[in-house]
């Protein structure tokens, strides 16, 4: 469930990471795209490793959605994308969370 929900918003991530202003693009949309792209595979990580052991890769990916909601919130400020996308975005990201912190809390870890 949280793999697909996140493949979907890498996709809309992405494309914004390629529109930001071209000052931005080797920064701050290069860190978004890795953050984005590394959570992707955590997930698929998480999945697929022993239940014992994958607390730490669901941890680690609370933390990278952290600091995407920090770029996100930079991009915002900066005018780079609008407040509905800021909305949008802002809401997938936190919902991503609510699915990593209910598996992180699931009994069977």
């Amino acid at each position: 469930m949280v793999r697909r929900h996140w493949y979907t918003q890498l996709d809309w991530i992405l494309d914004k990471c390629e529109k930001l202003p071209r000052a931005a693009r080797f920064t701050l949309a290069r860190r978004m795209a890795d953050e984005s792209i590394d959570i992707i595979e955590l997930i698929v990580e998480a999945i697929y490793t022993p239940q014992k052991q994958r607390r730490y890769k669901l941890k680690a990916i609370n933390m990278k959605l952290e600091k995407l909601r920090i770029f996100f919130r930079i991009c915002h400020d900066r005018q780079y994308i609008s407040t509905q996308q800021y909305a949008y975005i802002s809401e997938k990201v936190n919902e991503a969370g609510r699915m990593v912190g209910g598996w992180i809390k699931s009994p069977f870890l």
